[in-house]
């Protein structure tokens, strides 16, 4: 069923997130080189990885609500499958940054999910434009 496994997936990708959350709380204000972190807080690998953060729990929370609007309009919605995999598929971004700060990975996944999650909320909006056209057309 589409949008059951955004709703899922975002809720799982968001507890990941918040505990991600709970080990930068930890590196700030607990860790032996917390002066250090707090130095370079605003810069480079620090920066990423607060970015990391935003941006995932932001993704997650963006599957939640495009998984219940598939939920309640999946019959309605043009290309619902294609919106549900192009959510799923941003949360590669979030996930990209960090790859980065740690692996030193290319920015490749960093895109491919910016422009995947673009994408479905582009695409999921234009059906709900199209659909509250259809709704006044039948007036």
């Amino acid at each position: 069923m589409s949008g059951k496994n955004n709703i899922a997936a975002g809720l799982l990708f968001m507890a990941l997130f918040m505990a991600y959350g709970f080990l930068l709380i930890y590196l700030r204000d607990f860790a032996t080189d917390k002066a250090q972190w707090i130095a370079q807080y605003g810069s480079g690998k620090h920066f990423e990885v607060r970015l990391a953060h935003v941006h995932g729990n932001l993704f997650a929370l963006l599957n939640v609500l495009i998984g219940f609007l598939l939920v309640h309009f999946h019959d309605r919605i043009a290309r619902a499958g294609l919106v549900s995999w192009l959510g799923i598929t941003g949360m590669l971004m979030p996930l990209g940054i960090l790859a980065e700060v740690y692996l030193d990975a290319p920015p490749v996944f960093v895109l491919i999910g910016a422009i995947a999650m673009t994408m479905a909320v582009f695409l999921l909006g234009i059906s709900f434009y199209n659909l509250k056209k259809q709704a006044s057309q039948t007036r």
